[in-house]
């Protein structure tokens, strides 16, 4: 059963301290997923405004974000218009993690996804990240191709929304 949390939308600074904390923590565990001084709000504003944003909380805290962009030719240049809503910065706090606010946090991504009447929630995550690769296809992703971007190998992902 998928644990009920109250979703706000827009709230940058609270999203950027979900996802420096999250940045933060795997840096000192010797996996580094974004370095921390990218993910200032003044940083992810640059890409990522703050409509884009939505933070999931629990008890007056912030326990986790993502940021939904309607277009994202840097990983999807193919893509037409409408064809998807496409997920960045999927980020757990900390204090929160291994309770399964991840599964909440995609859930929540499908919903605003299907109501934009969009057929495709779409991301990337790095190729060398098993733990994240497995959270995607255990959620139902389909791996789509493995490309360079940025300098980067990534795996790009997609969900049909509208399927039952």
């Amino acid at each position: 059963m998928t644990e009920l949390v109250p979703f706000t939308r827009g709230d940058l600074q609270a999203a950027a301290g979900v996802v420096e904390a999250t940045a933060r923590h795997q840096e000192a565990l010797g996996r580094t997923l974004w370095p921390p001084a990218s993910v200032t709000p003044e940083r992810l504003a640059r890409h990522y405004p703050a409509p884009t944003w939505h933070v999931a909380w629990r008890g007056g805290a912030a326990v986790g974000a993502f940021s939904l962009l309607e277009s994202d030719p840097p990983f999807w240049p193919d893509d037409p218009p409408g064809e998807a809503l496409y997920l960045h910065k999927l980020a757990v706090h900390p204090a929160c993690q291994g309770q399964g606010l991840a599964h909440t946090l995609l859930e929540h991504a499908v919903q605003v996804t299907r109501a934009s009447g969009r057929p495709w929630l779409k991301l990337d995550t790095a190729a060398s990240r098993p733990a994240l690769r497995r959270l995607y296809e255990t959620f139902g992703f389909e791996p789509v191709d493995e490309r360079e971007v940025f300098d980067f190998r990534v795996v790009r992902y997609r969900l049909p929304v509208n399927r039952a």
